[in-house]
């Protein structure tokens, strides 16, 4: 075992419960908790945002999905990064002049409606723990990958350390914590990856993806994690170790999923132009209905202050994402064995000493990712629990936030229990596809929602409702699906499992629709609400 990884780990943690009490210092009414009393400046709001963003779906599975399917994947971190574009265009200084602290206020401030609100909450408290589940689920990953330990205790530590830190700091401790993991994650990646280009090309510069198919850089031992047939082999039973040579061909393995050779190095593959539409709809109109995202911005001191934010976050997060795919792209010369195992989502983890051998370099190296994914997975963890806490603590606990702090720890509690519960039992997740999957929802309801609602006085709250229970709750059936495992046939699985390029639409054109059919349901002060929305402060003051 990599004798740095458990001090390595021990520290960021350490780091992050010091910081939190630091940012304690500073929270002390239910406003700190919640937007942090709306005095957070843009420099330290974006990396904020940047930290709370970058997930265990963009530290480990973006590197996974391209170790495992190839050029057709790199539409996942082009969205996750082009998303910031539409928020920075359409939604962010206004969302922060609305004056609301939740996504169910804004509704309320928009459209006076409660049932409306109460929807939004249910919303928000679906795409919260759905999106919490992964992030669990790769801390559990990393957990067994590096130590050999359970899978449940990764995820148990993880879930209880952001749940004391939320609960004791708020969105104030938050802050400061997720500022400091925004960094860590990019010196994590950052500084490995220069070590492991330089060891590629000590090595002659390895093709990633050879005319004689990918073989093994060194002596391996792969452990088959169910029954499959390999290519070349035959048959083989789950727990059987296989041994390698150093130059032997890499078997394909009939239960996993990847793309070899030319496939790899070719767009669109097998899913096609909806698969690929539907995911670039999906993340980059997913971000602008994120609750955790979107919390953030309630959080500046007023909407121009928002507008800088999200374009020094695009920037941030844009810089990020070209070290991922890196990863992805050298795991397929120097650990291939993932492609027998399934397990790609570990090739951030694994790379560094697999590539750089076990010496002092890669063990520290190795160490260092792993520190940036307990980082990945605290940041993320930290702005979702936040935001489904605030929503429980302002909608469900006390309407009208007129509780005090001690309920608002209440609120952190019963937000972490079933997110923490379920990710016992999910350790086989594809982190990224999941979360891609809770864009794909978040593009379905609030997106909709919050750009109709700035930008079109027309909506009314009939027309929301029906658009978001028809668009989102299509969009949370299929999920439902997707992740339950149904058997569908392949028309149909695409069509099931990529939603977003239908179910997008769909709650856009049954919002404007209903809209017009209860034309007269416009909110009396909608002119007001307009011009507040869109008004610099300057002109109102």
């Amino acid at each position: 075992m990599n004798p740095y990884l458990v001090p390595g780990l021990v520290l960021v943690v350490l780091i992050t419960v010091a910081i939190g009490a630091y940012g304690l210092r500073f929270a002390r009414t239910t406003s700190d908790f919640l937007v942090a009393s709306r005095s957070v400046s843009p420099a330290w709001n974006a990396a904020a945002i940047s930290g709370e963003y970058l997930s265990a779906a963009s530290f480990l599975g973006v590197a996974g999905l391209v170790l495992r399917y190839g050029v057709e994947v790199l539409w996942y971190p082009v969205g996750f990064a082009a998303g910031y574009l539409a928020l920075l265009l359409f939604v962010a200084a206004p969302l922060r002049r609305s004056g609301a602290f939740t996504l169910p206020d804004f509704c309320e401030v928009r459209l006076s409606s409660t049932r409306l609100r109460r929807l939004a909450t249910a919303f928000v408290l679906f795409i919260g723990c759905l999106y919490l589940l992964p992030q669990l689920q790769g801390a559990g990953l990393t957990f067994a990958t590096v130590t050999g330990g359970s899978y449940v205790w990764g995820a148990l530590l993880i879930g209880i350390v952001v749940t004391g830190n939320v609960a004791f700091g708020g969105m104030r401790a938050i802050t400061f914590v997720q500022a400091f993991q925004y960094w860590l994650k990019l010196t994590a990646l950052a500084v490995p990856i220069v070590f492991l280009i330089m060891q590629w090309q000590s090595d002659g510069r390895p093709p990633v993806t050879p005319p004689a198919g990918a073989v093994f850089p060194a002596a391996t031992s792969v452990v088959i994690e169910r029954d499959a047939e390999l290519a070349g082999i035959g048959p083989v039973s789950a727990g059987e170790t296989l041994h390698f040579a150093a130059g032997d061909p890499v078997p394909r393995v009939s239960t996993v999923d990847a793309k070899f050779g030319a496939d790899w190095l070719q767009p669109g593959g097998d899913s096609g132009l909806f698969g690929t539409y539907s995911l670039i709809l999906a993340t980059f109109l997913g971000t602008m209905g994120l609750p955790h995202v979107l919390v953030r911005f309630y959080t500046n001191p007023d909407g121009a202050s928002a507008r800088r934010t999200t374009l020094v976050v695009l920037a941030m997060v844009g810089l990020f994402y070209l070290l991922p795919t890196l990863y992805g792209v050298l795991g397929r010369i120097y650990t291939p064995q993932l492609l027998m195992t399934g397990r790609t989502d570990a090739v951030v983890l694994l790379l560094p000493e697999a590539a750089l051998g076990g010496g002092h370099l890669g063990r520290l190296l190795g160490a260092l990712v792993t520190a940036g994914a307990l980082a990945a997975f605290l940041s993320t963890s930290s702005g979702l629990l936040t935001s489904v806490a605030g929503v429980i603590f302002t909608d469900v606990l006390r309407p009208g936030r007129s509780g005090s702090v001690r309920e608002f720890r209440l609120a952190t509690l019963l937000a972490a229990v079933v997110p923490i519960t379920m990710s016992m039992f999910v350790s086989d997740m594809d982190v990224s596809r999941v979360v891609g999957l809770a864009f794909a929802v978040a593009a379905s309801s609030f997106c909709p929602l919050l750009v109709l609602g700035i930008w079109w006085r027309g909506l009314t709250d009939a027309g929301a409702t029906a658009g978001i229970l028809v668009g989102g709750g299509a969009a949370v059936l299929a999920v439902l699906v997707t992740v339950l495992g149904a058997d569908l046939p392949s028309g149909l699985a695409e069509f099931v499992g990529q939603p977003a390029a239908w179910t997008v639409p769909l709650a856009f054109l049954v919002m404007v629709a209903v809209s017009l059919l209860t034309s007269r349901r416009v909110p009396a002060d909608v002119s007001a609400t307009m011009l507040r929305l869109h008004a610099p402060e300057s002109l109102r003051s």
